[in-house]
């Protein structure tokens, strides 16, 4: 008999939850006997199923508190409207159901359509130079001109991270942040704007595998970094130090037989030894540009990809605008928002909304520390 969804949710959250029983052996159960819901029903039988199971893990899905947590989870997620994609579901991400440590339940929010025809992982360092948000943002524009269907997914950090995704936004890409941490809560607090418009924009969205009260652990964002690595046709390193989670999510490109790409940086740069590391070591290819990366992956023609951009040349500004770009342009290295919001005396919630539009435009680039600065 086939369970129903919500059956099968609580069970496959259940397994989730399970102590001692991991993503990968836990997907094992599930697809020999078919669904999670069967792997309790036949579980004191497991071994006629599949060979080599011990004892140990017989009794460890005798977990009454798994499935406590599970139906507390499945009510915390339909409370605050969040979507419980399973690994049955057909809107699942397809490329990410194809790796071993695929989790069974994803967590998401917006309207992401995980399996769009092009989805590229963007990432790089927290401590991003205006080098890197610079190429960040212009690859995302010029790959979202050439192909307007792509999904940009990253990990909303600090630095090029949350680039990617603020290009994203300003050209009306879709684009889908990854988190290491449950929904009730968005880390760093400092993108929670950010996070908002990502979910409120057509196609974009956040999506995590760890369940609420789940804390931002280092480790977590290392598994972080294997969905949006598993979840791309290809990933593209912007800027990296020697070590970071930049690195780690191309190694797991790799491992998953992903295509993976870097942008060379000046050498002994601090922030580009990961990427020219790659690149040396055939890792990564090289790439210089959109135009590049798009030859690579075979996703336009030569000639539609090396197709000038042509930027807007006279861009009508309201007043307020007018106003805060005559004080963004007085300060070279940016102003943060606070200061900008005392000195033109408009509030902060209409500054946020005004700055974006500038964003749009191409006029201003959000730098770290809520600061922005003025492009044009």
């Amino acid at each position: 008999m086939t369970p129903s969804p919500a059956d099968e949710l609580q069970a496959l959250l259940a397994l989730t939850c399970t102590p001692h029983v991991g993503v990968i052996i836990a997907r094992q159960l599930v697809e020999t006997l078919g669904t999670a819901t069967a792997v309790y029903e036949h579980r004191t039988e497991l071994s006629d199923y599949l060979p080599g199971v011990r004892p140990s893990l017989i009794q460890a899905l005798d977990c009454p508190a798994a499935w406590q947590q599970a139906k507390a989870e499945a009510e915390y997620a339909a409370q605050h409207h969040i979507r419980c994609l399973t690994i049955h579901d057909a809107a699942y991400p397809s490329r990410l159901r194809e790796c071993d440590d695929a989790p069974l339940v994803l967590f998401t929010l917006g309207s992401v359509n995980f399996n769009a025809a092009h989805v590229v992982g963007i990432v790089g360092t927290r401590k991003a130079t205006d080098y890197g948000r610079d190429v960040c943002t212009a690859f995302v524009s010029d790959l979202v001109a050439a192909v307007p269907d792509v999904l940009v997914v990253s990990g909303l950090a600090y630095g090029i991270d949350v680039a990617a995704h603020r290009a994203s936004l300003v050209q009306g890409a879709s684009t889908v942040g990854v988190l290491a941490h449950g929904f009730d809560r968005i880390y760093p607090s400092a993108h929670r704007t950010v996070a908002a418009q990502m979910t409120a924009q057509s196609g974009g969205g956040l999506v995590t595998e760890y369940m609420s009260r789940t804390e931002p652990e280092r480790q977590n964002f290392v598994q972080r970094n294997r969905i949006i690595a598993g979840m791309a046709d290809a990933v593209v390193v912007v800027e990296s130090a020697a070590k970071g989670g930049a690195l780690i999510t191309a190694d797991y490109a790799q491992g998953y037989g992903r295509d993976c790409y870097a942008f060379p940086g000046r050498v002994g740069d601090a922030c580009s030894v990961g990427c020219n590391n790659l690149i040396r070591d055939n890792a990564a290819g090289l790439i210089t540009s959109a135009a590049d990366f798009l030859k690579a992956m075979n996703w336009a023609s030569a000639a539609e990809a090396d197709m000038p951009l042509q930027r807007q040349l006279f861009v009508e500004l309201t007043p307020d605008e007018e106003r805060v770009m005559t004080y963004l342009r007085r300060a070279d290295d940016g102003m943060p928002t606070d200061m900008l919001s005392l000195d033109t005396d408009i509030s902060a919630g209409r500054l946020g909304t005004i700055l974006f539009g500038l964003e749009m435009k191409g006029l201003v680039r959000a730098l770290g520390g809520s600061r922005y600065k003025a492009i044009g």
